[in-house]
């Protein structure tokens, strides 16, 4: 199909012969990177090994088909090869989508980030919209989503939220939330019915493992505050906030949504490492975005990707000009139209590059 496919398949089975081979099982490391690599390969490399032999038993009844003579055979061979085909075409939809992401970045996890931005109290509540648009969105998926940190204000909205989310394909279909987004509409704070424009910035950052990035203990300054907010008196006195510093590079991380300080820590270092590794990631994705800007757009949070009009109940994905007129059923958690019309454009930008790329010259 593509020669990315079958890179992946020549990777994986090389890297099977790797993990069998002794010598490697006795360097922990090394195997712990081969493994971590065959699982990420497998995601592409086994529906490609299936595809592969349905092909050959879509030959096999084309062939019997052909040297059949009687009808009521004829009959049942032309049944058996249509539902063949069925399989053949559901496969083929399937490794387009995982064409989507590479393997190493196909994330089951990932933390989001939202972030009130101008506005002030709407600003905030509307923060907090997302943040409930989401998790209802996540549930509905099936997957399990986790509090990292928040910081409220006194009319229950947000200026800040952190979250994990984790499940199958979780990053494939929450990468293109990443972005501005922007609501219209009569905040609760309006005695005069005017319509107001707020905003808030969303990050989705796929958590990466122990072994992506590998931070240093001593390069890690460790700080404890009193976490505030709601919880009442224990979580005002106690020291259960935590606030990780790399040193190294600045990056800062702390949660204080527990009421353990065991629990936050942990909770920080995993939002520390999500964060060095976008880091780490970003040359590479400025210059996909640059590639890609206009089609999909970058995901940079300063980049405004969405507005919601309330008094049209309208959303418009300004990406790809895409108007719903169910905003009120969106921010209950429907976001499924939506993504998959964001995943559907994606794909087809990014399968006419890989056939761009196999049609020219090595």
């Amino acid at each position: 199909m593509y020669p990315k496919l079958d890179e992946a398949l020549k990777r994986f089975q090389e890297v099977e012969r790797l993990l069998a081979d002794p010598s490697v099982a006795a360097d922990g490391n090394r195997y712990s990177q081969l493994a971590k690599e065959h699982g990420a390969l497998a995601k592409l490399a086994k529906p490609y090994l299936e595809f592969q032999k349905l092909r050959e038993e879509i030959e096999t009844a084309q062939n019997l088909l052909e040297a059949e003579k009687d009808p009521e055979m004829r009959s049942y061979a032309e049944e058996e090869l249509q539902a063949l085909k069925k399989r053949e075409g559901d496969l083929i939809t399937k490794l387009e989508d995982l064409l989507l992401v590479d393997p190493d970045q196909d994330f089951d996890s990932v933390i989001m980030e939202i972030r009130a931005g101008t506005g002030g109290d709407e600003a905030a509540l509307f923060a907090r919209d997302l943040y409930e648009m989401y998790v209802r969105y996540a549930r509905d998926m099936g997957w399990t989503v986790e509090e990292l940190d928040y910081n409220s204000t006194e009319l229950g909205g947000f200026k800040e939220v952190s979250f994990s989310v984790s499940g199958e394909g979780v990053y494939r279909h929450l990468r293109y939330e990443s972005g501005g987004h922007r609501v219209q509409r009569v905040p609760k704070t309006e005695t005069q019915g005017r319509i107001h424009t707020s905003a808030a910035t969303v990050a989705v950052l796929p958590e990466p493992s122990e072994i992506q990035v590998e931070i240093r203990p001593e390069d890690v300054r460790v700080d404890t505050f009193c976490s505030g907010g709601p919880g009442g008196q224990h979580q005002n006195k106690t020291q259960s906030g935590v606030r990780l510093t790399h040193l190294p590079t600045g990056t800062v991380a702390e949660c204080r949504s527990e009421r353990s300080q065991h629990k936050n820590k942990a909770q920080a270092w995993r939002m520390l490492r999500t964060r060095i590794y976008e880091q780490l990631q970003a040359k590479e994705q400025a210059a996909r975005a640059a590639e890609r800007r206009g089609q999909i757009g970058s995901g940079d949070r300063s980049e405004r990707i969405r507005t919601y009009n309330f008094p049209q109940n309208r959303v418009t994905d300004h990406r790809i000009n895409l108007n719903l007129y169910q905003l009120d059923s969106i921010m209950m958690g429907n976001l499924g139209e939506l993504i998959r019309a964001l995943m559907e454009h994606d794909k087809r930008q990014r399968l006419a590059e890989l056939a761009k790329a196999e049609k020219q010259p090595a």
